[in-house]
């Protein structure tokens, strides 16, 4: 069989969501990245507690859909898979890089980019190859990953970006190996200054760490000001 593959370069069209209105009296700027098996529209819920005049919330949308099960009704969204990561990466940012263009704020605003699970490794990925001025960095049950090593969050630094991890200290796919090997990730690379917060679970299953649970009733010290991550309600 005389077998190639082929690439081909073409314009494409996705969506982003946003929450609250950008306005004079807008202090916080996020761009919150979804993970695995997510929508952006239905990852917005989580955020919908925080002050509306104060926080301006953008979720970017994954582009690989996807049907969760086999009813074939509910949707779910991928990054990355293992498959052409390198390309896939490199198509991700600029959908994320032209997400940032269309959305134009005050730089005396607070800008904070948090990724969940898989929105982890896009997060930090956007970060340090776009060289992303931040204010602060939250790295929510994810991973760094591998091709990314200190040098690249240097500017983190010099710009004063403050960055937290949370982890939650029952989430299945975080054995104590793991735990070991992403916390010298994070003292390696962006998390020198940071700190970690290992959030304990109240449910009796040793299931994922998810937005749904108390882990996100967080404070972030963002520029002299609490604000605070509410309870996120279960959603159906």
């Amino acid at each position: 069989m005389d077998y190639s593959e082929n690439t081909v370069s073409y314009t494409t069209t996705n969506s982003y969501a946003t929450l609250n209105s950008l306005t004079s009296q807008t202090k916080n700027v996020w761009i919150v990245l979804h993970g695995i098996g997510y929508l952006s529209r239905y990852f917005l819920r989580y955020f919908d507690e925080l002050p509306p005049e104060g926080n301006y919330i953008i979720a970017p949308q994954a582009p690989s859909k996807y049907y969760l099960n086999n009813t074939y009704r509910r949707v779910g969204a991928s990054w990355l898979t293992k498959e052409g990561t390198e390309q896939e990466t490199q198509n991700v940012l600029a959908y994320l890089d032209a997400v940032y263009a269309a959305q134009e704020f005050p730089e005396n605003c607070n800008f904070i980019v948090l990724g969940y699970s898989q929105g982890v490794s896009i997060a930090t990925r956007w970060v340090a190859q776009r060289k992303i001025k931040c204010n602060q960095l939250v790295l929510y049950a994810g991973g760094i990953p591998n091709e990314l090593n200190a040098s690249d969050f240097s500017f983190l630094k010099e710009n004063h970006t403050k960055v937290t991890t949370l982890v939650g200290d029952t989430d299945e796919y975080i054995t104590k190996e793991r735990r070991k090997t992403e916390s010298k990730k994070n003292r390696a690379s962006v998390c020198r200054k940071s700190r970690t917060n290992f959030l304990r679970r109240r449910a009796r299953n040793k299931k994922r760490t998810h937005p749904k649970s108390s882990i996100m009733n967080k404070t972030l010290v963002l520029e002299n000001e609490l604000v605070k991550l509410v309870p996120l309600k279960k959603r159906t």
